[in-house]
């Protein structure tokens, strides 16, 4: 999306060139047999893990760090293999946002008139926002966990990047568009009259 956002304002007249049906699609697939490769890989080796204790995980889903604290085997080369794995599965799209919007930030500036710069600007925000929230949650749960973060920080951490920003994505995102917008904004006068009366 940042890469999208990047290519329509600081390559308008290639967008079509770049961004094509090839290259979406191609982009999707790597990134899911990423995803599958790596989650695959941890899964397997955490499976072949003695547990012999209790079966309830503090959490409120099936994490794999609250797992490991469950088990009874030394879990330090499925630690080391979260980390050697999960860096450049962060890293790499993250490079990724933070170059692109460099780029934009660049771009934005030397628009000369200001009604131009907002609008850009006003393109990009949304985006930011919720990949701010996501991968800054991200980090703090997997990448640099603080040694004093206890499991109820933790476990909130969690709720932010696995339930908040998929419900706030499709809210911003379609407030941008101008018929839901209005649709909005009647819906919400209609219940202050009513509220008045």
């Amino acid at each position: 999306m940042s890469y999208d956002r990047y290519v329509a304002i600081c390559n308008p007249l290639r967008y079509s060139s770049i961004m094509t049906n090839r290259f979406c699609v191609t982009s999707i697939i790597i990134s899911w047999l990423m995803g599958n490769v790596i989650s695959f890989t941890v899964t397997i080796t955490s499976s072949k893990l003695n547990f012999c204790g209790s079966n309830i995980i503090d959490h409120f889903f099936c994490d794999l760090v609250p797992l490991l604290e469950l088990s009874c085997s030394d879990t330090f080369s499925v630690h080391f293999e979260i980390f050697f794995l999960g860096v450049p599965s962060v890293m790499v799209p993250t490079s990724i946002i933070v170059l692109s919007y460099t780029y934009i930030v660049i771009s934005v500036i030397r628009i000369p008139s200001s009604t131009g710069r907002q609008k850009a600007f006003s393109t990009c925000s949304s985006h930011l926002i919720v990949v701010s929230i996501f991968y800054w949650t991200l980090f703090n749960v997997y990448i640099f966990p603080k040694r004093e973060q206890t499991w109820v920080s933790s476990k909130i951490l969690s709720i932010l990047y696995t339930v908040f920003t998929p419900f706030i994505n499709p809210i911003i995102y379609s407030l941008r568009n101008k018929d839901i917008k209005k649709a909005v904004q009647q819906t919400l006068h209609k219940q202050i009259s009513r509220n008045k009366y």
